[in-house]
């Protein structure tokens, strides 16, 4: 059984979500902020608002991230904030999701239920190399032709996805459902910024990752 933590000031709403989980299998527990999140049990998923007391959702998501223990953790974001710029700085922060208040009960499962398919079906052991890049994903480490770089956890976790499809061609969908895993306005531009930077990053080996008109990228020929 699913362990799952809703981090939510309102009670009303950490309350709902967490009935909802358990009524749909999950064990679920419920806290008004994050003080306490490092001092219990590491879950398998998080659901996590952003405006909250003391430190907000960002700083929480920065937090798990940046701690070898929990960088893995799949988070949704549930908020209020809805503007564009919020999704994408969650997402690009290493969100696996963002749901918008008010929201659904039944989606709310539903991308619960996707996000810890994902989560479970990657294999996060593999060292992947291609033609100087190397790749291991429990370090979080991308070297290029021995130098390491720095990447955000978006740019590695997209360069994980084309190194694990070598030669196959990737539509922007999805890349958008692996690695993103939220289909939201402005998506294209969104991938293809991040497929530039990326691509600036590896320098020389940048030119490995392959445009294919109207379809989307991938790595090698």
């Amino acid at each position: 059984m699913s362990l799952i933590y809703c981090i939510e000031d309102d009670e009303n709403i950490r309350e709902l979500v967490v009935y909802a989980l358990k009524n749909n299998g999950f064990e679920a527990v419920g806290f008004e902020n994050g003080d306490n999140l490092f001092n219990n049990p590491i879950p398998d998923l998080i659901i996590l608002d952003i405006m909250l007391p003391g430190h907000d959702g960002y700083a929480i998501l920065k937090k798990l991230r940046s701690n070898y223990k929990t960088e893995d953790i799949p988070v949704i974001m549930l908020t209020a904030k809805t503007s564009e710029y919020d999704k994408v700085k969650s997402l690009d922060m290493g969100a696996d999701d963002y749901i918008e208040k008010p929201f659904g009960i039944m989606e709310l499962i539903s991308r619960v239920k996707a996000v810890l398919r994902r989560s479970t079906r990657r294999d996060r052991t593999k060292e992947l190399n291609f033609k100087g890049i190397s790749l291991d994903y429990d370090k979080r480490l991308v070297t290029v032709n021995g130098e390491e770089l720095s990447l955000t956890h978006k740019e590695f976790e997209l360069l994980y996805y084309l190194m694990r499809n070598q030669g196959i061609v990737l539509s922007r969908n999805q890349i958008m459902n692996e690695v993103w895993g939220y289909d939201f306005e402005g998506e294209t531009r969104t991938i293809d910024v991040h497929i530039r930077t990326l691509r600036l990053k590896l320098g020389d080996g940048g030119k490995h990752i392959k445009t294919i008109r109207n379809v989307g990228y991938k790595l090698g020929d």
